[in-house]
């Protein structure tokens, strides 16, 4: 058994090599090597994000991103190492844009494998000037056409199956695509040989698990949402997480904020996660960072109770950032010392105090 509680920043895999690059404000990714392990992403709806700051008293700031829930895995995916494999929409003027951002991807030995569309990328755009983020204008992707969706749908599951690992991202907008898509293509992957993580909402989540993903991640509110009842208390969030076991998932993670985690699996093996004490920051992009750094640790070492750590601290620092599912390598590290993974036993149920 994995020791729940990292004495140092060399308990993370020997292969994510170190990185002596300046920080920029991008995630750092070690430079992956043609050995490292490569992680597909299914995130179909990639976003161009354009954001006011202000930087001192007069200076104001207009920053562009890709952004996106597929995006943001995908950098935490590559800031550990492995090797994104990004599939995704791309169309119109804001797709032209997005492509140019989302090369950094490809410089840490990621790829992009986008599907033209003839609708527009979508893009948001957002005012963080009085230090609060506020929402000004959104623009989001029409639905694909059947041949559009086709070709996503096989070439997400055809990297998938070639990779070992598959992680499936919700669209934007919610309704974009036909639920089915969601437990076929869970499926089509698993059935190939690949392993496969989810983090859904409903009903897209429902679909998903007829496939019978892997790992379900998802937080207390969608549990909520996909039992259609409150799981406050131990014992309603621990039962409402194992009958996601029983629809079909491998592993389940449940993410409280700055409440400790609960991770169970089918094998009978339950956590709680504590993650380290953080008091202002940004919980946006947190949950996409744990994920990201859950998968990549996951595929490199194959030890799942180690990667539950690393993606707590993935998502501890992400909170330290103003951007969306970013954090260093060397911060994940040292983070990683100040999370706790606790195993569960039958007769304590109630999760530690923070």
């Amino acid at each position: 058994m994995a020791s729940p509680h990292p004495s140092s920043p060399s308990s993370l895999p020997s292969s994510l090599p170190a990185s002596s690059a300046p920080d920029n404000g991008a995630p750092r990714a070690g430079a992956s090597s043609p050995s490292s392990p490569r992680v597909a992403i299914f995130g179909p709806h990639p976003l161009l994000t354009v954001t006011l700051e202000r930087e001192g008293a007069e200076r104001e700031r207009i920053h562009f991103h890709p952004g996106g829930q597929g995006v943001w895995v995908a950098r935490m995916v590559a800031a550990l190492g492995a090797r994104p494999v990004l599939c995704e929409f791309i169309g119109g003027e804001t797709g032209a844009l997005l492509q140019c951002a989302l090369a950094e991807l490809g410089l840490h030995g990621g790829e992009l494998h986008d599907v033209r569309t003839d609708c527009a990328s979508g893009c948001y755009v957002t005012d963080r000037r009085s230090g609060e983020r506020e929402l000004m204008a959104m623009s989001l992707s029409d639905p694909p056409s059947r041949h559009e969706l086709d070709e996503l749908f096989s070439l997400a599951c055809a990297e998938g199956i070639a990779a070992g690992w598959l992680i499936l991202a919700n669209p934007m907008p919610a309704d974009a695509l036909p639920l089915g898509v969601y437990g076929d293509l869970v499926a089509d992957a698993r059935a190939g040989g690949a392993r496969v993580l989810i983090d859904l909402s409903s009903p897209r989540l429902e679909s998903a698990l007829r496939g019978g993903p892997d790992l379900v991640k998802l937080n207390d509110w969608e549990l909520a949402q996909f039992v259609s009842g409150p799981v406050s208390g131990p014992d309603r969030l621990l039962d409402a997480a194992h009958r996601l076991l029983q629809a079909g998932a491998g592993a389940v993670l449940v993410t409280r904020g700055e409440q400790p985690a609960y991770a169970l699996t089918r094998d009978g093996r339950s956590w709680w996660l504590t993650p380290p004490c953080l008091e202002h920051g940004y919980r946006e992009g947190c949950g996409d960072a744990m994920l990201g750094a859950l998968a990549a640790s996951w595929a490199q070492d194959g030890d799942f109770e180690h990667a539950l750590v690393v993606g707590a601290a993935a998502g501890a620092a992400n909170f330290l950032r103003h951007g969306l599912g970013s954090a260093t390598r060397e911060v994940i590290e040292r983070l990683a010392d100040s999370v706790v993974l606790e195993p569960i036993a039958s007769t304590q149920l109630s999760p530690p105090a923070r």
